[in-house]
């Protein structure tokens, strides 16, 4: 989306009609047509909530979005800001792939409308039931200490980190088993979570996405914060969460790649497994993403049920082959709209893009060795 210009200096726009449902009345002549996005979101101002209406695009987008808002268009009535909001998103948005998000969420909608979940404790954020008492600590006290008193930093960019309580685990393999069992019986053709992974399922399609949401923004944001500000881990604005599965009879491995997000929270579920170590192999910028692994970025880390790993999703990664047992992860990727646009005039990714650091390191030397020999040698000739 664009940052200036999200009036489009249109004379008039369309507003709701008050009842908040994203209804549209008789036009109104706007007072708001030629405001301009804020580029920096407000901090300050709590957004409304979207996610009871039928909208074309996810109700986290509006509620993101909307901290973006010109201070004037704060206070309006949600469907006013809604619609003003709609327009800026369908100037932006192909209308291909309008069509292909509102197919999604009819089929999403089938889903959920049909499935009939297994624990519904599971679909609200309870965090003293989910999450180990260390973690919720750290997250209340919400500093850089109290969240590297809980981590491990096997490598730089990489955290690890005791997250999920182990009945927690089991209730959503149980889930996840339940709503498989329900896509075999009756035959429906599920969307798995990426090109990838032939096995797995997208949690957010059966009803999952609040708390999925709630997991982002109150627990993963604060950590986003503190450790990968540079690429959008202050504005986390949207997920895609799924679990994946691995053995003999599932996918065995995950070969060399980087994930569709800016952030990733990797947690094993579970079960009993030999081998799935994940591997990791540096941060690259789309330019590097095929450039040598250097030796001190290489890493193996071997995964236990309830353990989290937090990295970028530029971080380049993988998963050994799963020798035995079935080994089960969640994965949330979080993205940020705002760092992705602002990505797209950057060139110079040298504040975390591994090679571009070793590029910019290396102009430097040659700089500093070519001026050197310069003054050697203007010292050579005024000694002649």
């Amino acid at each position: 989306m664009s940052f200036d210009g999200a009036g489009d200096r249109r004379e008039e726009s369309q507003a709701g009609n008050g009842t908040g449902n994203g209804s549209v009345a008789a036009p109104i002549r706007s007072t708001y047509s030629d405001r301009r996005l804020r580029l920096n979101p407000n901090t300050d101002h709590k957004p409304e909530r979207y996610d009871d209406l039928q909208l074309e695009f996810d109700p986290s987008v509006f509620s993101s979005l909307e901290r973006h808002l010109p201070p004037s268009m704060l206070g309006v009535p949600r469907d006013v800001k809604l619609q003003f909001m709609r327009e800026i998103l369908g100037r932006y948005l192909p209308e291909g792939e309008r069509t292909r998000v509102q197919r999604h969420r009819e089929y999403r909608q089938k889903i959920i409308s049909n499935y009939q979940p297994l624990h519904k404790e599971l679909y609200n954020m309870h965090p003293a039931s989910f999450f180990v008492p260390s973690f919720i600590k750290a997250i209340t006290d919400n500093t850089e200490e109290s969240f590297r008193n809980i981590m491990s930093e096997p490598s730089p960019g990489v955290y690890a980190f005791a997250m999920l309580q182990p009945s927690f685990c089991d209730l959503l393999l149980s889930e996840v088993e339940n709503f498989e069992k329900w896509v075999h019986e009756t035959k429906f053709r599920i969307m798995r979570p990426n090109t990838m992974n032939k096995y797995g399922a997208v949690l957010d399609d059966f009803g999952l996405e609040a708390m999925l949401e709630k997991l982002m923004d109150e627990f993963i944001c604060p950590i986003s914060k503190v450790f990968f500000p540079e690429v959008g881990g202050s504005s986390l604005d949207s997920h895609h969460g799924f679990v994946v599965e691995y053995g003999r009879d599932r996918d065995v491995e995950l070969g060399f790649h980087v994930d569709d997000s800016e952030v990733t929270l990797n947690v094993c579920l579970g079960k009993q497994f030999s081998g799935g170590e994940l591997f990791f192999r540096g941060i690259r910028c789309d330019k590097h993403v095929n450039s040598h692994t250097q030796p001190e970025e290489i890493l193996d880390y071997s995964h236990v049920p309830g353990q989290a790993v937090l990295h970028r999703g530029r971080h380049r990664h993988g998963a050994k082959a799963t020798t035995s047992g079935h080994r089960i992860n969640l994965l949330l990727w979080c993205r940020s709209s705002v760092f992705r646009e602002l990505k797209k005039y950057q060139k110079d990714f040298s504040s975390w893009c591994g090679e571009c650091q070793r590029e910019k390191k290396e102009r430097q030397r040659q700089s500093v060795a070519a001026t050197k020999l310069e003054i050697l040698r203007r010292e050579g000739e005024s000694m002649i």
